[in-house]
């Protein structure tokens, strides 16, 4: 994430157009997807647990979909930000961008809003029945997307609604650099049914086979796809491989299912178990340093001026960058320790007198 941002902002136009540039952004189109998937995952374990606490069926849904709601609020929040921060020559229809935290939100709604349908026909086999569910939500999603963006545009819808559907924004055509639930919010629910399927007894038993076969299914599944891709027939009058085709979606799935798969191997036997992991310390405060970050790279405090660097010049920027939100990511977590042991004191000396 911090590398696609701080090339895209700092390089020249020459160097924009280079083979470095491209595949710098072409490793940018994981970081959204993961949050997605990661978040479809969180959202799996949290209902499977009140699921097995007996918690009804309502109160599930208004947790989620709460919790979703608050997502989007930040993701409009920081929207305003950006546009007080940019005051007087921000466009006003900033205001209504789709971003990143905004699909998070509101593909968290609709998560929840598919577990409440789901859950309300009963809870028995809860863990199969919702995994299949969001498994086949996450490939309509991918279906749906090639034509939401061209022939079915819902062009009807005012432009701020319609680019939730389609990242149409205020330009009359759906626009690459927005982030709109068809195709990002696919994610969101295939990372719902990974996270069913872990919280299943078998699973539970039997945690690294699992992982190991995600990844092997990951691998299988982008071969899979890229065979399938190559055939001369086409489900879709307009065929854009790199933005809407449900072709690259698959193959972003097989890869966020292999990088699960390392991300254990890391975490279990690689050297995140023998000391400090930078990595784990930014994925814990993720939503602040993707906040704070973004105003450094992109916004009016930018540590370089835009469109000026070499590929030396964006690096060392980069690596400010890194070590900035690595600091910030460290005092929070630091900041939220003391926080919590001071709450806890206070609840200890009260109920002691």
């Amino acid at each position: 994430m911090f590398q696609t941002h701080c090339y895209d902002a700092w390089l020249t136009p020459e160097l924009r157009k280079s083979t470095f540039f491209m595949y710098s952004q072409l490793a940018g189109t994981f970081p959204a997807p993961l949050f997605l998937f990661l978040a479809g995952i969180s959202f799996a374990l949290v209902t499977d647990k009140l699921v097995r606490k007996g918690t009804p069926t309502l109160q599930i849904a208004r947790s989620t979909i709460r919790r979703g709601a608050e997502i989007l609020g930040f993701g409009l929040l920081f929207r305003l930000q950006e546009y007080v921060i940019a005051w007087g020559w921000a466009p006003w229809s900033d205001l209504f961008r789709v971003d990143i935290l905004n699909t998070i939100g509101m593909s968290m709604i609709l998560v929840g809003v598919l577990c409440w349908i789901v859950l309300s026909a009963g809870t028995h086999n809860h863990q199969l029945r919702l995994g299949i569910a969001a498994a086949a939500t996450s490939l309509a999603i991918s279906l749906l997307t090639p034509p939401l963006w061209t022939t079915w545009r819902p062009d009807w819808l005012p432009w701020p609604i319609e680019s939730y559907i389609n990242g149409v924004h205020n330009l009359g055509e759906p626009q690459a650099w927005i982030f709109p639930i068809f195709p990002w919010g696919g994610f969101a629910f295939a990372g719902l049914a990974l996270g069913f399927l872990l919280q299943s007894d078998w699973t539970r038993a039997h945690v690294t086979q699992t992982l190991v076969l995600a990844g092997v299914a990951g691998v299988l599944l982008i071969e899979g796809t890229r065979w399938v891709n190559a055939r001369p027939f086409q489900l879709y009058s307009t065929y854009d491989f790199w933005h809407t085709s449900p072709a690259f979606f698959l193959i972003r799935v097989g890869f966020l299912l292999i990088f699960l798969c390392a991300s254990y191997a890391w975490c279990k036997r690689g050297p995140a178990e023998i000391g400090f992991s930078p990595l784990i310390q930014l994925g814990q405060t993720s939503l602040l340093v993707y906040w704070v970050h973004i105003e450094l790279v992109y916004g009016r405090f930018a540590i370089l001026p835009k469109h000026t660097q070499s590929i030396r010049g964006a690096t060392l920027g980069l690596t400010a960058v890194f070590l900035m939100m690595l600091a910030i990511s460290l005092l929070r977590t630091k900041w939220k320790a003391r926080g919590a042991s001071s709450w806890s004191w206070k609840r200890w000396t009260a109920a002691a007198s």
